[in-house]
């Protein structure tokens, strides 16, 4: 389904049996996510994509080799299903000697993340916070810093929808004196993106 329909199923009440539906259809794979969560792709049509992130003690997740801290190239719409998810704007800015942090540009492909570092140093702050349950949705603009951040040992799922913006780039924030490196995916084996599968839908019904 395009991310134009999903759109209208969150917008008319839809999005559980939505999700639901989407569950049962056969082939569905699952990767992990650096960010920590489990990422089940749905659709791709160009710019336009839909997931599934789900967070879960259940599930083992990969660790991020930079921070949490990230933008996006796209235009970011997030519908939770169940759970608590905590949307912490950071707020950015350039330094020099007593920088913290480096910028990182992330260039995805079919193979995983290809981590590289700029020549942006910066120092940030945590901004504003917000806080979303069952049934709302957020929104997030390219180039925006970022985290979402789940309380730990907490179950979770959204519907992440997102926009391409041309020209955008998806970048990071990571140690000053981190190198040029490759993420590789973490595909979920069959029994797992099962499991991932059984969460969502426990909580759906």
């Amino acid at each position: 389904m395009s991310r134009h329909l999903v759109r209208r199923a969150v917008a008319e009440g839809r999005a559980r049996s939505w999700a639901l539906a989407e569950l049962a259809r056969p082939g569905l794979t699952a990767v992990r996510h650096p960010l920590g969560f489990v990422c089940l792709p749905l659709e791709r049509d160009g710019g336009d994509g839909v997931c599934l992130h789900v967070w879960s003690k259940a599930l083992a997740h990969a660790e991020t080799t930079t921070s949490q801290i990230h933008c996006h190239s796209w235009d970011l719409e997030s519908h939770v299903l169940y759970g608590q998810v905590r949307n912490v704007h950071a707020v950015v800015a350039d330094a020099g000697a007593d920088a913290t942090h480096r910028v990182y540009e992330v260039v995805s492909g079919a193979d995983g993340d290809r981590i590289s570092p700029t020549g942006r140093t910066v120092r940030h702050a945590t901004g504003l916070v917000e806080v979303f349950g069952p049934g709302e949705t957020y929104t997030l603009a390219a180039d925006r810093f970022h985290s979402s951040v789940v309380p730990e040992d907490g179950e979770a799922a959204t519907i992440a929808l997102g926009r391409g913006r041309p020209g955008g780039r998806d970048l990071s924030l990571g140690p000053l004196g981190g190198g040029a490196h490759h993420v590789a995916r973490q595909p979920l084996d069959a029994d797992e993106t099962a499991l991932a599968v059984r969460l969502i839908t426990a909580h759906l019904t």
